[in-house]
């Protein structure tokens, strides 16, 4: 997600080459343009929301899996849970976050370490990231995703149900069958780079080289839900072990994630983003949801007055959305 432009900047002009970029300047753009416009503050507090809805969902279902881990001895309980860095967001670039990251790694920085990043949607997380990776340079970062173990393990348990007739969800995801599979899954250095190598079941081949194939299929697409809520801790504690093994090798591991997760993940670098007005939030999300509309309907190289009208028009065709 974008970070909020720094409060104190110049006003952003929305023509097509601030348009094409589809990044920061152009939702700050598009919040200058649409300032003071009631429609556009009914539709930001509707994605404001709708931001927070969501977030408390998803972490109330992860924790949930965290809790049926602890009892069944998977994870041990944390108390009390690592602390985190709290970093206010509102009025500060990229750059400044990454600054205050990096002030707080010290020579981890260019030794190797865990950054453990945590925050609502829409606070700058995957911003953070892209920006960390630029700034330390090629070779020095590596990111990690809990959803590409998530994807193995799913694709590991539907080929072991049709090949065995397609039993109950129940008898595939059994304590000794999910320790089976997790034993199909090894993390290392294959063809000289860290991955992930999946063998067993028929199954061998290297995470990178199918994460946008065979594990986007619908077999395990439309089953990733059901294993992931039985499996939180055996894929945490993975990806605790992977994340140690590359930073004890040099690199700085871009970890983002919710709190339930993650905290198990070892690292005395962890920072919460926050946005103190969560008005905001609600505003860049509007605003990137309509930086893609208008870029669809007129394309590129669009002019001025084209790229403001559809802005009218797209805004009145989401503001049909909230109620």
């Amino acid at each position: 997600m974008d970070f909020i432009l720094n409060c104190f900047r110049k006003p952003t002009k929305l023509d097509a080459a601030t348009l094409e970029c589809q990044d920061a300047s152009t939702s700050g753009a598009i919040i200058d343009a649409l300032r003071g416009d009631a429609g556009f503050g009914k539709l930001a507090t509707f994605e404001g929301d709708a931001i927070v809805q969501r977030d408390e969902e998803d972490a109330e279902k992860l924790q949930k899996g965290v809790d049926a881990s602890v009892a069944a001895g998977v994870l041990p309980k944390l108390d009390p849970p690592p602390t985190y860095q709290v970093i206010d967001v509102l009025g500060k670039t990229p750059d400044d976050v990454c600054d205050a990251i990096l002030k707080h790694m010290g020579d981890a920085a260019n030794k190797g370490g865990v950054v453990v990043l945590c925050g609502l949607s829409g606070t700058g997380k995957g911003t953070t990231v892209a920006k960390l990776q630029s700034r330390l340079g090629p070779g020095k970062t590596k990111t990690w995703s809990n959803g590409d173990v998530f994807r193995s393990l799913t694709l590991l348990a539907a080929t072991w149900r049709e090949k065995n007739y397609n039993p109950a969800w129940d008898k595939a995801l059994t304590p000794a069958r999910v320790a089976e599979f997790m034993s199909m899954l090894e993390f290392g250095k294959f063809e000289g780079s860290w991955d992930i190598k999946v063998k067993g079941l028929g199954v061998d081949a290297l995470v990178s080289k199918v994460k946008n194939t065979t594990l986007k299929a619908p077999l395990v697409a439309k089953n990733i839900p059901t294993v992931a809520e039985r499996t939180q801790g055996e894929v945490v504690t993975f990806a605790a072990a992977a994340a140690k093994k590359m930073g004890d090798d040099g690199l700085v591991v871009l970890l983002e994630g919710r709190e339930a997760t993650v905290n198990y993940i070892p690292s005395p670098y962890r920072y919460t983003l926050t946005m103190s007005d969560r008005a905001v939030l609600g505003q860049r999300r509007a605003a990137q949801r309509l930086a893609a509309a208008v870029l669809k309907d007129v394309g590129e190289g669009a002019t001025d007055e084209a790229i403001a009208a559809s802005l009218r028009k797209q805004l009145a065709a989401f503001l049909e959305e909230v109620p």
